[in-house]
């Protein structure tokens, strides 16, 4: 007997969803996954500090999840920059490439699969959350609604108002851009552990 559960799509229309398919095998680019359940991406807020590494803590929680096709870890940072939330893990210094293989090793070793979801948040930082404390970088200076959740002088999370971010320059793209043409080695040794990931 094939189990079915009944959804309503956004035009308010009843479907059958067939439930055994969530466990049938399908084919994600290179990837043979078992089933179709996929761990979503939950922002964890849990990287050691400072310098928000992926640690102990984090690998534990992946390995223990590893039973899904699929995980897709949190959001994680390229860049300090690119920062939008307290304590949540980056990859862009040894250090954390380092805690992210610590991470990968405990799901493979559980025979799991788990993809890494990379981020910049642009203007939804704060500039606790940036480098000597500089204005977050967006395409545009436009203060986004909302709140920015950051740690407080106290150590402790709190929710504080975003502020208007510097827009992002040409000169200045064209610095980084420069930078990285000076420094390759850099990139080809992240990229090169990173593989290893």
């Amino acid at each position: 007997m094939s189990e079915s559960i009944k959804t309503v799509s956004e035009g308010g229309a009843a479907q059958q969803v067939n439930v055994e398919r969530l466990l049938e095998p399908v084919r994600l680019g290179p990837y043979d996954l078992p089933s179709r359940l996929v761990m979503a991406p939950l922002t964890r807020s849990r990287a050691r500090q400072p310098g928000n590494v992926p640690f102990s803590l984090n690998a534990c929680y992946y390995e223990q999840r590893a039973s899904a096709a699929l995980i897709i870890s949190e959001a994680t940072q390229v860049s300090q920059q690119g920062q939008g939330y307290a304590w949540t893990p980056g990859i862009h210094s040894l250090e954390q490439v380092e805690g992210w293989k610590l991470v990968t090793s405990a799901v493979h070793k559980a025979n799991g699969l788990i993809f890494l979801q990379l981020w910049h948040v642009g203007r939804i930082s704060h500039p606790s959350l940036q480098p000597d404390g500089m204005l977050p970088v967006a395409p545009s200076a436009i203060k986004p609604r909302g709140m920015a959740f950051i740690e407080n002088e106290h150590g402790e999370g709190e929710l504080v108002p975003f502020v208007t971010p510097r827009s992002l320059q040409i000169e200045a793209r064209q610095a980084c851009l420069s930078r990285r043409i000076s420094d390759p080695g850099l990139l080809r040794l992240l990229r090169r552990r990173a593989c290893k990931i």
